[in-house]
Order: C-alpha cells, then sequence, then structure tokens
C-alpha cells in the first residue's frame, strides 16, 4: 500500500496471495472500493524463490493483527497473524537477511495496534540501526537495519 509506482521495474512485489475483492466502503462513490493484491511472484516470505545476496534493499511488510478475522476489510488488505506467528515472523526476518547482499539494507514495517514492536524485535538476532515513529495514533513504525 506504500508503492509510489507499483510497475517500477527496479522493484519486486512478492505475496502468497494473488487476489481482489471489491470491499463496501461508504466513503467511496458507489459504497465500495476495489481492493487488488496483485504481486510479481507468489511467495510465501518464510521461502522467498532468490538467490542469497541478491537484493541491495528489502522491505519487510509483514501481516501484524491477530483479530481482523478471515473476511473483514482489514484482513483482506493487510493479512492476519495465524497459527505460529512468531517463528513465522523469525523465518521471513531470517529470510530477508539471506536475500539481501552484504551491507545491504532492511526497512521493515510493523504496526503495533496489537503487538509491541519491541516483543517483534526479539524475533531478530539482528539489531537496527534508525527507525521511525508514525505518532501515537497509527502506531506505525519503520525501521532500517543494515546486513552485516
Amino acid at each position: 500500500m506504500f508503492w509510489f509506482n507499483r510497475k517500477d521495474s527496479r522493484a519486486i512485489f512478492a505475496d502468497k496471495r494473488r487476489e481482489t475483492h471489491t470491499l463496501p466502503d461508504v466513503s467511496s462513490a458507489g459504497g465500495s472500493r476495489k481492493l487488488e493484491v496483485i504481486p510479481d511472484v507468489i511467495s510465501d516470505f518464510t521461502r522467498l524463490p532468490f538467490l542469497s545476496n541478491s537484493f541491495a534493499v528489502v522491505v519487510f511488510d509483514p501481516p501484524h493483527f491477530e483479530r481482523n478475522g478471515n473476511n473483514g476489510w482489514m484482513a483482506k488488505k493487510y493479512g492476519t497473524l495465524e497459527g505460529d506467528w512468531r517463528e513465522e515472523l523469525r523465518k521471513g526476518f531470517a529470510e530477508c537477511f539471506r536475500v539481501l547482499r552484504p551491507e545491504g539494507t532492511l526497512i521493515f514495517k510493523w504496526n503495533e495496534d496489537e503487538v509491541s514492536v519491541t516483543e517483534i524485535l526479539k524475533l531478530t538476532p539482528e539489531r537496527p540501526l534508525v527507525g521511525n515513529r508514525y505518532g501515537k495514533h497509527f502506531k506505525s513504525h519503520w525501521i532500517v537495519f543494515i546486513k552485516p
């Protein structure tokens, strides 16, 4: 949802789903909004189909809600943490660092509405370099790591 240009040739959008939904939205003309999840590569973030040390920059934006349900707008848009999600995120961090080049940049996005960013950062042995907080209302963090 943060792409400036989804078709930029420098970027590869990976997601485990390819979906289109029409969702109710009273703020939109016609009372609905179209949501499209159309990745370049279908892939689970715990098993990325890329060679090690392939990318200078990786953006990791995993689901961050446990209580979305399966059919709500937020669940369709962002996905839901399910099962042993801590282990999934642990594997996701490891995969991101695997595909990053040495001294590559990992940009991690997390919303701590339900799970604190402190708890999530315990899932990787890597330490962040800098970060940005979007304010108390949104609770979103952008955190930057540099691969050793």
